[in-house]
């Protein structure tokens, strides 16, 4: 039975030995841990004959003391401690020499910032090269694919292209619908101070033949798809359903990745032509309900916007698409066993995807300028 008095580190006259005495025990530990913070540094040597009852806690205390690795040998070379009290000590010294030291709190200042910085961009470049490696395999399995069709894997095909593109429609027309109205909206109001609300036709129509119809349908596609493909992938991956088909010789990439690839491949544009009728729509019934424009000059006026404004917003939906799509597989397939590895790489398919349209669609803007588009 553990005595009443605490545990106490008596340090010598000649100030390089400690010695533990008292009781070391689970009863006296907000008393111990004091003691032992109130070290500031450990002598050479350290004396534990004066130990009257120890339990794990008091020789946990003592190995953040003195480390495990020392604790341990103190232990070993302590012929008058009791051979159970001994023991003890020489496993909570092995158990706490395995687990390392921790971690040092956290601080903040400039030097840290950068760290921090350098850190973040040191992820993000492993991040790039990981995407370029899997866009190679995707692209190199296409390859095989289209000198073999017989490996096409139709029936796939087609149902993601249901469930990524058909049953993305309504929320796709109804999402650049509002939009539509709204920029219309905003439109008249600012323009109809300077008593040119009839080019409120204009600002509907280049905003999203040009933007707003490829760029909403990518962002829509973004957290829709690429969060369903991540979770899907992560999910057989943590059912080790990839392991399997490996193990019969199939290739993952082949059966899970390419169908769904070319399957937004296809359906994007669709969707982002779709994302320009409504917009349109959205942004003519306003300019019907408050500007007093006629439905047919509505019509007229759009049809005589140049068509290289529709293609350069149409001609970045393939390369949207197929970012989106990868982005998502690849995060599925960097999933752990866990629920929570694939809820977190679910999220970072979504930030991620987003991120890249955004920046690829700025950059195409500019490229666009340049060339006169």
């Amino acid at each position: 039975m553990a005595g009443t008095e605490p545990g106490q580190l008596q340090r010598a006259d000649d100030g390089q030995t400690l010695r533990a005495t008292g009781d070391w025990t689970l009863t006296h530990y907000s008393a111990l841990r004091r003691s032992t913070r109130a070290i500031s540094s450990v002598p050479t040597q350290v004396v534990l004959d004066g130990i009257q009852h120890l339990d794990t806690a008091g020789a946990t205390l003592l190995a953040e003391l003195v480390g495990g690795e020392r604790l341990r040998q103190i232990a070993g070379n302590s012929p008058e401690l009791p051979e159970a009290r001994r023991a003890l000590l020489i496993t909570v010294a092995d158990a706490m020499a395995d687990c390392g030291t921790l971690p040092p709190e956290p601080r903040w200042g400039p030097l840290e910032l950068l760290a921090r910085m350098g850190e973040a961009l040191t992820d993000a470049a492993a991040k790039a090269r990981l995407l370029i490696g899997f866009i190679g395999a995707v692209i190199a399995c296409a390859g095989r694919c289209l000198i073999s069709p017989r490996r096409w894997r139709f029936t796939a095909l087609l149902h993601h292209m249901e469930t990524t593109g058909l049953n993305a429609v309504p929320i796709v027309a109804l999402l650049t619908f509002a939009v539509g109205a709204v920029i219309a909206y905003l439109g008249a109001t600012v323009l109809g101070q300077f008593g040119a609300s009839v080019y409120t036709i204009d600002l509907v129509a280049y905003s999203f033949l040009r933007e707003f119809g490829v760029l909403i349908t990518a962002i829509v596609m973004a957290g829709r798809t690429a969060s369903a493909f991540t979770a899907h992938i992560g999910a057989m991956n943590a059912n080790e359903e990839l392991d399997a088909l490996r193990a019969q010789g199939l290739d993952p990439v082949e059966l899970e990745v390419l169908p769904r690839v070319l399957a937004v491949v296809l359906v994007l544009p669709m969707l982002s032509f779709i994302a320009v009728l409504a917009g349109l729509g959205g942004g003519g019934l306003i300019a019907l309900t408050v500007v007093d424009i006629p439905m047919s000059r509505f019509i007229t006026a759009i049809s005589e916007v140049p068509l290289n404004h529709f293609l350069a917003g149409l001609v970045k939906a393939p390369f949207f698409a197929f970012l989106i799509a990868v982005i998502g597989c690849l995060e599925g397939f960097k999933a752990g066993g866990s629920a929570r590895s694939v809820g977190v790489h679910t999220t970072s398919s979504v930030v991620q995807s987003i991120f890249v349209v955004i920046l690829l669609d700025a950059l195409a803007a500019m490229y666009f300028m340049e060339i006169g588009w």
